[in-house]
């Protein structure tokens, strides 16, 4: 403590910005009260970009470990909603307008990919695929990732400066290089050599928007019926079983309803960003078993752009079912005045941090979204337009009982 004290002395800290009013138009406010059943937010959302710019933009006024490490700490009971698994740094970070940010840092450079020899469950995680996850969830009409932006952070005056946590506060020091460095506390890889550092104190890193209080909207994490093996030689039943998914069928809720071509658009959208890591999903309990799948945590995607892992997909080439509207939107990005990779390199120009993606990252796109068509009209010669192709309709925008209501 005494040499945390001397070290902010040293570097003139200034105290944090003083607290705006609480505003009913504030975006983070307007983004909760936004979400229905049919996506965590509307197709043309003013409200979204606004807040994309108060993340980018807003003083922050306190950070603190997140619920992952403070489960690993013992500091509180997230068992329901975060599976802590040590290996990540990433912060909360508070605005002046009272919202808040899931921060992670750079930890990977955007033209380096992930070695071959790294299993999924120890791959870094990576700030720019944050990032491209919420423009491709966009663009492909899913609306079911938070609103995630890059910004520069200064770690010592937007993180040392601001947090009150002890542990957080000691885990910061000085590089040789005379770069300002963190690292997390947690049971493995969180020393001084898996640190971050700032140039010297500003730090890439995305900002993703949190969801509503567990309180005020709840949610399940329910395990992937596809989920991999976390161990070095393993496997589940779906990577040796080819009709696997005809017992998942018989299973309450995939037996009916939507709850499995839900989980076929997220396989879909997981090996579009080469993610092997989706081990649960969650959903808001208000909108019952038919509601729409969070895509959380995308940091382990675009980690490698020369492989394409077919085994993501197997949710839809077991099943061969697919959504008529995914199937369309798909369809509309493969072909040549509407590029898939053309659509997200405009789309990321957005981003402060841009470029985002390499440019093999986002040729990869194209082709693998080939590989997808690929696989449902293989699903459609065996079985049938009839039954590979689901009718769905878009619902009505949904009324006001539906919406996730706040309190002020």
């Amino acid at each position: 403590s005494r040499r945390h004290k001397l070290y902010r002395e040293e570097l003139n800290l200034t105290s944090p910005a003083a607290l705006l009013p609480l505003r009913p138009e504030a975006s983070w406010l307007q983004f909760h009260l936004g979400i229905t059943r049919d996506g965590l937010y509307p197709r043309s959302s003013p409200t979204v970009n606004r807040l994309l710019q108060d993340m980018q933009d807003l003083t922050t006024v306190s950070a603190d470990y997140s619920q992952d490490e403070k489960a690993l700490l013992g500091a509180c009971d997230c068992s329901q909603i975060v599976k802590p698994s040590g290996v990540h740094l990433k912060l909360v970070l508070r605005f002046q307008d009272f919202g808040k940010a899931m921060f992670k840092p750079m930890r990977q450079k955007r033209e380096e990919e992930t070695p071959e020899d790294f299993f999924y469950f120890v791959d870094f995680q990576r700030h720019n695929a944050e990032i491209a996850a919420f423009h491709l969830d966009r663009i492909l009409d899913f609306r079911r990732v938070p609103p995630t932006v890059g910004r520069l952070i200064n770690v010592t005056k937007e993180i040392l400066e601001v947090t009150k946590n002890e542990i957080l506060q000691s885990v910061f020091f000085v590089s040789p290089a005379s770069n300002v460095c963190f690292f997390a506390k947690c049971p493995y890889m969180c020393k001084t050599e898996y640190a971050v550092c700032g140039n010297p104190h500003l730090l890439e890193g995305s900002l993703s928007a949190f969801l509503p209080s567990l309180n005020l909207a709840p949610r399940l994490s329910i395990p992937n019926p596809w989920i991999r093996s976390y161990s070095f030689d393993g496997k589940e039943e779906w990577e040796v079983n080819p009709l696997y998914c005809n017992t998942v069928r018989e299973i309450y809720p995939y037996s009916n309803g939507n709850r499995l071509l839900n989980i076929v658009d997220m396989a879909i959208f997981d090996f579009l960003i080469g993610n092997m890591d989706r081990h649960h999903y969650e959903m808001f309990t208000k909108f019952g078993d038919d509601g729409f799948l969070l895509h959380l945590d995308n940091a382990r995607g675009f980690g490698r752009h020369s492989h394409d892992e077919t085994s993501i997909l197997a949710p839809l080439s077991q099943c061969c079912i697919i959504k008529r509207t995914t199937l369309l939107r798909l369809q509309l990005l493969a072909e040549p005045e509407y590029r898939l990779s053309d659509v997200m390199r405009e789309s990321l120009l957005q981003d402060p941090l841009a470029p985002v993606l390499t440019e093999p990252h986002l040729l990869a796109l194209d082709r693998r979204l080939r590989l997808i068509l690929k696989a449902v009209r293989k699903c459609v010669d065996t079985y049938g337009e009839a039954k590979v192709v689901t009718n769905d309709t878009t619902p009505p925008e949904a009324p006001a009982p539906d919406r996730a209501k706040l309190t002020t």
